[in-house]
Formats: C-alpha cells, sequence, structure tokens
C-alpha cells in the first residue's frame, strides 16, 4: 500500500546523500528495495540500520505492530534486495537470524537504543533480526561525478563521526555498550579500507598522470599512515571488555581531529581534478 510519509523520506534521502530531517534526523538509515512476495513487483522502504562489520543488521519491528512488515515477507520469498546508504547502492543476500545469534544481536540492539525493547513488548511476537551482507561486485556510487562520489564518502565519515562522539558523550560510566563497540570497529575497519583503497589505486593514478601533484599525493599518503596508527590506538582501547566511554572519548577525539584537517585538504586539492576528468 502506498505510504505518503515513507516516499517524503525516501525522496529527501536520496536527494541529501542519505540525510533526513524530521523524527530520523541523525539515524543511521538505509532504503532497503525488495520483491513483492505476491506481486514480484519492487518496493522501497526506509530502514533504522545498525553496523555489524561487513553487514548491516535491520529489524523487523513495524513500530511495534503485532504483524511482520510487507518487506521482512518479501525477504522471506526473495532474499536478493538492493541496499542503498546515501553514498552507495548495492546487492545484498538477506538472511534472517535464528536462536542464540538472533537474540544477542537483538539484545545489543535494545541495550544502545530502549525503543527496540519497547517495540518488541508492543508486538507481542519476536520481532526477527535480518542480516544484509553485500554480495560480490562494486557497489554503485550515487553520484553525478567522481569528485561528487568522493565528497559522499567523505559526508558519510563525518555523519558517522557526530553519530558515535554523541553516543559515546551520552553513555554513562561504566563499560563501553556492546552496539557503540562495534559502531566504532565498523567504523576504523571502514575508514581504514577507504584509505587503502585510495593508496592502492587513486592517489597511484593521480601522481602518475599529474607529476606536479606529487606534493599533495606524498602529504595524503603520510597523513593516512597517521590516522592508520590512530585507528590502532582506538581499536585497542575499544576491544578491551572494560573500555570506558570516557577514557574512549579523548582517543576519538584526536582521530576526529586529524580526520577532519586530512578529509578538507584532500577535498581542496582532488574533487576539482575528479570532476574535470568526469566532463
Amino acid at each position: 500500500m502506498p505510504n505518503d510519509f515513507n516516499q517524503q523520506i525516501i525522496e529527501e534521502f536520496r536527494a541529501n546523500g542519505g540525510r533526513v530531517g524530521g523524527p530520523f534526523e541523525g539515524a543511521r538509515l538505509i532504503l532497503l528495495t525488495t520483491t513483492g512476495a505476491r506481486s514480484g513487483r519492487q518496493h522501497t522502504t526506509p530502514l533504522g540500520c545498525l553496523p555489524d562489520g561487513e553487514r548491516v543488521l535491520v529489524i523487523a519491528s513495524a513500530g511495534g505492530s503485532p504483524h511482520h512488515p510487507d518487506w521482512y515477507r518479501n525477504v522471506l520469498a526473495h532474499p536478493r534486495v538492493t541496499v542503498e546508504d546515501g553514498v552507495f547502492t548495492y546487492e545484498a543476500g538477506a538472511a534472517v537470524l535464528e536462536g542464540a545469534e538472533r537474540d544477542h544481536l537483538f539484545a545489543r540492539a535494545a541495550e544502545a537504543d530502549q525503543g527496540w525493547a519497547d517495540y518488541q513488548a508492543r508486538a507481542g511476537r519476536t520481532l526477527p533480526v535480518v542480516a544484509l551482507t553485500p554480495l560480490p561486485g562494486p557497489p554503485r556510487p550515487n553520484a553525478s561525478s567522481w569528485g561528487a562520489a568522493l565528497k559522499l564518502v567523505h559526508d558519510a565519515f563525518r555523519r558517522e563521526l557526530t553519530l558515535i562522539r554523541g553516543e559515546l558523550a551520552d553513555s554513562g560510566p561504566g563499560a563501553l555498550g556492546a552496539q557503540l563497540r562495534v559502531n566504532c570497529l565498523t567504523f576504523c575497519q571502514n575508514l581504514h579500507g577507504h584509505h587503502t583503497n585510495e593508496d592502492a589505486g587513486m592517489l597511484p593514478a593521480v601522481a602518475e598522470q599529474n607529476p606536479e601533484l606529487a606534493p599533495v599525493t606524498e602529504r595524503l599518503h603520510r597523513e593516512h599512515e597517521r590516522i592508520a596508527a590512530l585507528l590502532d590506538t582506538l581499536r585497542d582501547l575499544v576491544s578491551a571488555g572494560d573500555a570506558d566511554p570516557a577514557a574512549v572519548l579523548p582517543e576519538f577525539d584526536r582521530l576526529t581531529t586529524e580526520l577532519e584537517s586530512h578529509l578538507a585538504y584532500e577535498e581542496e586539492h582532488l574533487i576539482p581534478l575528479l570532476d574535470a576528468a568526469t566532463t
């Protein structure tokens, strides 16, 4: 059934690189496109999501309804789905998690956000947890040029920095929450992967085609090394079972300061070049 509210979120999400306002401002969202179990037609649904390493978790809460949402029934029938994260669109396999794994991950989500537990209590059913794992193949950037794609990636990292810092600041005393730990580790993994790919591909190509930019690419390589060291420190700290948010926050702020400077420098020098190459 058409849903004007969902359609408004979808349009805003696509127009703003994954950012939306209103009640979902600052939330982690994806657009999930499924194949109708009966109709065979494509249906796109905005969903809250949770980072989980290389995969993304979604919960079939339907706002606490006693009935499973349509998108969940669709993935049972057709587990190949399309995911939009604001930066990339990619194909994924949807797997409904069962038993202890489902219970552990739902508890982790509810610890981070009481709303999931409230939905569970209201629904009177076990809320399914679905893991979305990217299928082999490169994701499609949601941008009109390579420069715009780079800016989208950078803005996604900036947005996640803001979210995690807020989560760290809002955490009470004691050990780091399990989902917050995963959020931090997933961010570290994704940023390291992004810089590794730049070091292996984009930066050597830029240096080869534009020898005058050698000082720029050399500086970016050095900054990647410094950021990698900060990521290692943060990972070690977060991975400790008794990690305290108050101890993690200063290290996270050090990483943020270094990364913000790096992203701004890279955008200043490479986006005009990448956009010129696209035209």
